[in-house]
């Protein structure tokens, strides 16, 4: 069995009027005496907690053996640089878009994204593909046109990783998405993740930007775990007086 730990929990929200705010969903896949692979890898923001969650499991940066993007917008992707041995995997159709996208105030991290086009350990994935064993890639357009889903089995129960093509539970119950590029492709994707995910009972969805879910016995999707977010900011004229607000319910 494949073990799976959500390193960074996925956060639905958007900043009011500082752009995006980023905070997306990283996991880590360790397959017994095999790989050791991330879901996506977050933002530079995140790399303090990020190197934190890793050093609690004893993993270290050059141990990862594979880094597997979601798709290539600048809050999953651009920490692939901090995993020098690791292969990074991401779909054909998502490299060939982002790569011809000219320069401009889009969520791409262009300059990560040549290199990474450049990069012999760059591995392109299509439909279908075995990423891993146990786990394998479905093309899910909309937020972007070579957005993925990854299907792992190789667990007690199967985890759909979504990344942005199900941003959060409100996307998937409204069937509607926020950022989208093609909403009418997005509505479709969200119907092959709801297929997939009723397909098989207990089955786990891992959202772009929310907490890890299941269906409840009226098939509706409910929340597995705390949500743990909130914000230190220095307001006082005193640098060790700090005011916390917790940002994890309404």
């Amino acid at each position: 069995m494949v073990q799976v730990d959500i390193l960074v929990q996925g956060y639905p929200g958007k900043s009011v009027c500082h752009g995006g705010l980023g905070w997306s969903t990283i996991a880590l896949l360790r397959w017994p005496n095999g790989p050791v692979a991330l879901i996506d890898v977050g933002a530079f923001s995140i790399r303090p907690e990020f190197g934190k969650q890793l050093k609690a499991r004893g993993v270290k940066p050059e141990e990862v053996t594979d880094v597997v993007l979601t798709h290539a917008h600048w809050d999953h992707s651009v920490n692939y640089t901090l995993f020098p041995n690791a292969r990074v995997h991401i779909g054909r159709a998502e490299m060939d878009w982002a790569v011809a996208e000219p320069v401009g105030f889009n969520p791409l991290p262009e300059l990560y994204v040549q290199d990474l086009a450049k990069s012999s350990r760059l591995r392109l994935l299509d439909e279908g593909d075995e990423v891993l064993p146990g786990m394998t890639a479905h093309l899910a357009p909309g937020h972007t046109p070579g957005c993925l889903y990854f299907y792992l089995t190789a667990t007690e129960a199967p985890i759909i990783f979504t990344g942005d093509s199900a941003k959060n539970r409100a996307e998937l119950l409204s069937m509607a998405t926020d950022m989208t590029m093609d909403a009418a492709a997005s509505r479709d994707s969200l119907a092959a993740i709801w297929a997939l995910w009723r397909k098989v009972p207990g089955t786990l969805v891992v959202p772009g930007h929310d907490m890890t879910m299941r269906l409840d016995a009226e098939g509706k999707p409910e929340y597995m775990g705390q949500r743990r977010a909130g914000i230190a900011a220095w307001f006082d004229e005193d640098l060790a007086v700090t005011h916390e607000f917790d940002i994890s319910a309404p």
